[in-house]
């Protein structure tokens, strides 16, 4: 009876498992039978039979634990526990933090470059923008960033005055502009043909020598005029001849 009291105080405990406890028929004091039965304590065997087994597993729980651990993180000298009669929680519970700790320290190195991968890439920006020293990669830097930044700009006033898409490449604007320079030549040239009255280069050519010869003469003549009729503009030659009549 003893014994059951005992039992009874430490399942009427707040921190016993609810699984264990089950309202008692009626009190300690009133338990006639010698197993306890008719007290709520019936369904205890097979309670503690459920623990023992899940106290074999946390063993071998422990056991695959350590193998994980062994693996991951080779270098922890904690003592192996694996001879220990019975295994806590704390110790599976240490070995998984240690294990997690590992694998996050991992994450941040793969994020972190190491000085290698940084001093390649500096190696790397030296021969691709043909910097000498190691002072002359901020200026250069700082110079394709601007020139990167100039090109960009003139890039999308480029399409916007070719009404071309914003995702057209860069080739597609360079053709875009030599085609609209070959229509501008051609009317350039169009317009020049149809000033000089001809349709035919060897007739420009004509038209060009005889503008070249005559051209030298008129112009000193005009200068004569303008001196001696002391005048600065060329309208006024025609007013002052006639007042000499």
């Amino acid at each position: 009876l003893k014994v059951l009291s005992h039992i009874d105080s430490i399942l009427r405990s707040p921190r016993a498992p609810p699984l264990i406890y089950r309202h008692s028929k009626g009190t300690v004091q009133n338990c006639r039978k010698e197993n306890g039965q008719g007290c709520g304590f019936e369904h205890l065997p097979l309670t503690i039979e459920m623990w023992a087994d899940q106290l074999m597993a946390l063993k071998d729980l422990h056991k695959s634990l350590r193998k994980l651990s062994l693996e991951l993180v080779p270098w922890h000298t904690a003592e192996p526990q694996d001879n220990r009669e019975s295994i806590r929680v704390e110790d599976l519970q240490f070995t998984v933090d240690a294990i997690l700790e590992e694998i996050e320290n991992k994450e941040k190195n793969i994020q972190t470059p190491s000085l290698p991968t940084l001093f390649a890439i500096v190696s790397h920006f030296q021969k691709l923008f043909d910097v000498n020293s190691l002072n002359g990669v901020y200026p250069r830097m700082n110079e394709v960033y601007t020139k990167l930044g100039e090109m960009t700009n003139a890039m999308r006033n480029l399409h916007e005055l070719l009404e071309l898409d914003s995702s057209a490449p860069p080739t597609v604007v360079v053709d875009t502009v030599g085609k609209l320079c070959d229509i501008i030549n051609e009317n350039v040239t169009k317009q020049v043909q149809q000033l000089l009255g001809t349709q035919d280069i060897h007739s420009i050519i004509s038209k060009l020598e005889e503008h070249e010869c005559f051209f030298p003469p008129f112009q000193a003549l005009i200068q004569d005029l303008l001196s001696l009729l002391e005048i600065s503009n060329l309208d006024d030659i025609l007013p002052a001849v006639r007042k000499l009549k």
